[in-house]
């Protein structure tokens, strides 16, 4: 079987394929937590769970008796965001819960590390809107996005660091780019710390708060506006 035949066989079973979407909150989880999460058997969740591992996609760390996992990184992250965007269609929810969830993740979300749905790709065309982020000759962080980095986040990029400081990636729900790399973790891990989002409950939905609709606006220019309601 070719390397792409393989890869492509992980996404092919429903189990994987919500573990894969459930870890794209960016935290690791329990076994338990990922077979309640699925609807599977803890056996169940054991077994697929240890092929995404000996894959490379996942990622896991043992604590005592409990077993967590991660995706292994960003390029993990950015394929099962890029293929869950070539979906035909938004999935339908199967109940009013449901419908909720995928709605609040539609709004604001996390996909991995940095910001996704509506707010994710505002903030990106915030962005190149204000110059911080050129789309001439591909995606590039600007002198003046580099400036905006280090005196509106307090960011400096680790010397060294191989990883892209700024990568476009397709929103599946807005079909649309939002930005990851560097400066989409920087950006989302300041929203976080700095109470500009907030998660809501433990899937990877995040809430624009005032303070954050704000900051969006004196920072980027971008007119995001908080739920009225939970």
């Amino acid at each position: 079987m070719s390397p792409l035949a393989e890869t492509a066989a992980l996404f092919a079973d429903r189990t994987r394929a919500a573990f894969c979407l459930a870890l794209l909150d960016g935290r690791a989880w329990t076994a338990g937590e990922l077979a309640r999460h699925a609807g599977v058997r803890p056996s169940t969740a054991s077994e697929q769970l240890s092929r995404l591992v000996e894959s490379g996609l996942f990622a896991e760390e043992r604590q005592g008796r409990h077993r967590y996992v991660r995706l292994a990184g960003p390029d993990a992250a950015a394929l099962i965001e890029a293929l869950a965007s070539y979906g035909s269609a938004t999935p339908r929810p199967g109940s009013l819960r449901a419908s909720g969830r995928l709605s609040a993740e539609a709004r604001a979300r996390t996909c991995y590390d940095h910001l996704a749905g509506r707010l994710g790709v505002t903030l990106a065309d915030a962005t190149i809107a204000r110059g911080l982020v050129s789309t001439d000759g591909g995606l590039a962080v600007t002198p003046a996005g580099r400036a905006w980095l280090a005196d509106a986040l307090g960011f400096e990029r680790p010397p060294g660091t191989r990883r892209p400081l700024v990568r476009s990636c397709l929103d599946w729900t807005e079909r649309r780019p939002h930005l990851a790399g560097t400066l989409g973790a920087a950006l989302c891990e300041t929203a976080l710390e700095r109470r500009w989002v907030r998660r809501v409950g433990s899937g990877r939905a995040v809430k624009v708060t005032p303070e954050g609709a704000e900051a969006f606006r004196e920072l980027l220019g971008a007119e995001v506006t908080p739920p009225a309601r939970e």
